[in-house]
């Protein structure tokens, strides 16, 4: 079951779709889309993806849209404001379901946001899908001990393997990356390799590596 509602942000309401497993939840997963202006929106079918996998394995899935996008006011603020959305996104979801193990995720620009809010908010489990690091290319971000699956296709021409392989040796970064071969930025025809792998790694997973 999916239902639409609006929360205040920091730049006025915003747009989010929650999901809820059959039975009594063990996580709660918030998901973030790619770049508000080039089509990124809570609809994208990584992220669609992403949440249907997570509340397959257990997880409340809650997607938003940052500032500016669909029906969420205010506008694009380079990253800074939508990392803000993400913030009172997930404090408002860990006040519905409280005492739930965060598990954060985001695709391409959203990724990013996602690793860049990981210091403040302490998830259990961090799954990028090519997160935009050409776009941040010298900024940092603290990712000490959070287990964390980075998945990235080798033929993205968007956010290359290299380009996201460069930047994790020059911050000296070690996700679980998982490579998936003849993948471009949007995942065609590779939708269901994308959700197995992210099941294959869920905490608590039988199959986990």
């Amino acid at each position: 079951m999916t239902d639409t509602a609006f929360i205040d942000g920091p730049a006025g309401r915003l747009q989010i779709q929650v999901s809820e497993p059959e039975g009594a939840p063990r996580a709660l997963a918030v998901i973030c889309h790619p770049h508000p202006l080039h089509g990124g929106t809570l609809n994208n079918k990584i992220v669609h993806q992403l949440a249907k996998t997570f509340t397959e394995s257990g997880a409340v899935s809650v997607r938003f849209n940052f500032r500016g996008v669909g029906a969420s006011e205010g506008r694009y603020d380079e990253g800074r404001g939508e990392r803000d959305d993400l913030l009172a996104v997930t404090a408002w979801a860990r006040g519905r379901w409280p005492g739930l193990p965060l598990w954060l995720a985001g695709f391409s620009f959203g990724g990013f946001i996602a690793m860049d809010a990981v210091h403040d908010l302490q998830p259990q489990w961090l799954v990028t899908v090519a997160p935009a690091v050409n776009y941040f290319p010298g900024q940092g971000v603290s990712l000490a001990s959070v287990d964390w699956l980075l998945i990235q296709g080798d033929a993205d021409d968007i956010v290359p393997l290299s380009a996201v392989e460069d930047w994790l040796a020059q911050h000296d970064l070690h996700p679980r990356l998982v490579r998936v071969e003849g993948a471009g930025h949007f995942f065609h025809g590779q939708l269901n390799t994308l959700r197995d792998i992210v099941k294959r790694h869920a905490p608590g997973a039988a199959t986990s590596d």
